[in-house]
C-alpha cells in the first residue's frame, strides 16, 4: 500500500536536518499514533526538553546513542528507548548526529506489545530489548533492518508489517481500558473521573488499578497529561493563558501555571518565549501540530535541565 511520506529537509548555521513523517497502515491503527523519521546532522551536541505527552514513545535508533536525563534518577545512554507515560519532563542530548524512526503508541497498545505492568516503567525510560517481557523480535534487529532499507516508505512499511505481527501475538488489553482511555484524548483530560469509569462500567477503585497497569498512569495523572497538552497547543496558537486555563478546565490561570511547571520544568511564559527562541529546528516535536519540546542552547536563558522523551 502505497502511503503519504511527508519529507523536510534543511540545513541551517547549526547543522542539517531530515524528518519523514506518515501515518501507519489502518491495520495497526490506533494503537499506532504515528511514524516520525529523523536524521540530523548538527555541529556540536544538541539538547531538548520533552514534556509529557499522551502516548508511549519508541525510538528505534539506527546507529548513534542519546543520552536521557530525568530528575531524581541517573541518566540512561541508549540507542533504542521505550519511554511510557510519565508526568515529568526529560532532557534527551546527543552529540550531533541522530537517525532512527520515532514511533508514538497509544499507552494501552505498549501494555499489549510488552505485557509488562505499564506502571513499572512510568517516568522511566529502558531499552526494549531488556524489558521482562520480550517482544518476539529483538528491537535491536528490527532497528538494524530498518536503517538498512533505501527508503523512509520502505521502514515504515515494514513497521506495519512487524507491528501488526506483534500485536496479534501480544497480551491483550482490556477493551474498557480503551474506550476510558480514548474518551479522556476525545475530552483534553476534561471528564471527571467518576463519570469516565461509570461510562465503562466499572468502579472508580476498577478503573484506576487497570489503568495502572495497561496505561502506567492512573486516570487522574493521565487526564492531568492530557489536559495540560491541549493547553499547549492552545497557548501556541496565541492563547492566553487566562482564556487557555478556562477553556481546559483548570481553577484559574495559578492552578495553570503550577501544573505547568511541575509537568515542564517551566512556566507557561517561558515555555512560549523559548519556542519563539534561535536554535530550534522545524518539526522536532514529537507529535504533528503539538508543542512538546525546547531547544535548550547554552547561555540560552533559563536551564531546565534539572528537571530532568527523547531529545
Amino acid at each position: 500500500m502505497s502511503r503519504a511520506v511527508r519529507v523536510l529537509n534543511g540545513y541551517g548555521p547549526s547543522g542539517t536536518w531530515e524528518y519523514a513523517v506518515a501515518a501507519p497502515h489502518p491495520r495497526v491503527r490506533p494503537a499506532i499514533i504515528s511514524y516520525r523519521g529523523v536524521r540530523v546532522a548538527m555541529k556540536g551536541p544538541r539538547r531538548r526538553l520533552e514534556a509529557p505527552i499522551g502516548a508511549a514513545t519508541l525510538l528505534l535508533g539506527f546507529e548513534e546513542p542519546v543520552r536521557i536525563s530525568r530528575a531524581g534518577r541517573a541518566p540512561d545512554t541508549l540507542v533504542s528507548v521505550f519511554c511510557g507515560p510519565t508526568t515529568t519532563p526529560a532532557v534527551g542530548e546527543h552529540g550531533g548526529r541522530l537517525s532512527g524512526i520515532e514511533v508514538l503508541l497509544a499507552p494501552w497498545a505498549a501494555f499489549t506489545l510488552f505485557g509488562t505492568p505499564q506502571h513499572e516503567l512510568a517516568n522511566r525510560t529502558v531499552d526494549p530489548d531488556e524489558l521482562p517481557h520480550a517482544l518476539p523480535d529483538r528491537v535491536g534487529e528490527l532497528a538494524s533492518a530498518l536503517a538498512a532499507l533505501p527508503t523512509w516508505e520502505a521502514r515504515f512499511g515494514l513497521l506495519d508489517e512487524m507491528f501488526a505481527r506483534w500485536f496479534a501475538a501480544g497480551t491483550p488489553c482490556s477493551d474498557r481500558v480503551v474506550r476510558a482511555w480514548a474518551e479522556l484524548v476525545r475530552s483534553g483530560g476534561a471528564i471527571p473521573v467518576p463519570r469516565l469509569a461509570e461510562e465503562v462500567g466499572w468502579s472508580v477503585r476498577q478503573l484506576e488499578s487497570r489503568f495502572r497497569e495497561q496505561i502506567g498512569l492512573g486516570p487522574k495523572a493521565a487526564a492531568r497529561v492530557l489536559r495540560l497538552q491541549r493547553a499547549r497547543r492552545l497557548l501556541a496558537a496565541g492563547r492566553g493563558q487566562a482564556e487557555t486555563a478556562a477553556v481546559c478546565g483548570y481553577y484559574d490561570q495559578a492552578h495553570l501555571s503550577g501544573e505547568f511547571k511541575a509537568m515542564t520544568g517551566c512556566t507557561p511564559r517561558e515555555f512560549t518565549l523559548a519556542r519563539r527562541g534561535p536554535g530550534g529546528v522545524p518539526d522536532g516535536d514529537r507529535m504533528t501540530g503539538e508543542a512538546t519540546s525546547l531547544v535548550l542552547t547554552p547561555g540560552g536563558g533559563a536551564d531546565f535541565s534539572k528537571t530532568g522523551g527523547v531529545g
